[in-house]
């Protein structure tokens, strides 16, 4: 496993946006684990956090696109930091755009923020995780509005590689009915590769009791 996603994998435990319990998703699964990204809350836990998402997409688009789409709310601040990562990392200046939840009448009108979606730009969209991938759904058509674009693919932070609407997971259900390549910095295996029965700061994070609870986990909602 690359360097950057051990680092990865470690920086969302002490962010505390990795856990590990007993939570209940949007989609009304029992999950031992959970990813909020909400609980990056400072402007150097953003910086960093941003630095590993350019290298996701250096890895997997490289920068040859014109705009990082990040849907609102949680794709704002992810589609800010990480076009100023690839800006002062790989001297690459590409424009950011999320939308609002409701058009602006006055002052800089419509339902972009950031910058316009122009005819024959190259789009990336930027999320936290995909569970079921019903985000998508919104955010294309609003994309496709602003004029003929091309959109490229979709980076998250992390696959939790269980099962969308059917039996594959939802990144590859989205390459598969949108047309899109998708990736991620790290894969929950990867996750449990890193941190099983090792000890990070002094602390066993999945020790073999919760392994068990997220292997259980996968047997029943575990992509295919």
């Amino acid at each position: 496993m690359e360097q950057y996603k051990q680092e990865f994998i470690e920086f969302m435990v002490d962010c505390n946006v990795l856990k590990f319990g007993d939570f209940v998703t949007k989609s009304g699964r029992k999950t031992p684990f959970f990813v909020n990204t909400g609980f990056y809350r400072t402007g150097a836990q953003l910086k960093r956090l941003g630095e590993y998402y350019a290298k996701a997409i250096e890895n997997k688009f490289g920068f040859d696109f014109d705009v990082l789409f990040g849907p609102a709310y949680k794709g704002i601040p992810l589609s800010v930091a990480t076009s100023m990562s690839i800006s002062s990392i790989y001297d690459k200046d590409i424009k950011y755009c999320s939308n609002r939840k409701e058009v602006k009448d006055h002052g800089d009108t419509g339902i972009l923020l950031g910058s316009p979606i122009c005819d024959g730009d190259k789009v990336v969209i930027i999320e936290d995780v995909t569970t079921a991938g019903t985000s998508i759904q919104e955010t294309l058509p609003i994309i496709k509005a602003q004029g003929d674009v091309n959109v490229l693919g979709l980076v998250v932070s992390v696959d939790r590689m269980e099962r969308g609407q059917g039996e594959k997971s939802a990144l590859e259900e989205i390459e598969e009915t949108y047309g899109l390549k998708t990736t991620a910095i790290v894969t929950m295996a990867e996750v449990v590769e890193h941190l099983y029965n090792k000890e990070y700061k002094g602390k066993v994070v999945i020790d073999d009791t919760l392994k068990a609870a997220i292997d259980a986990y996968y047997a029943q909602y575990g992509a295919k």
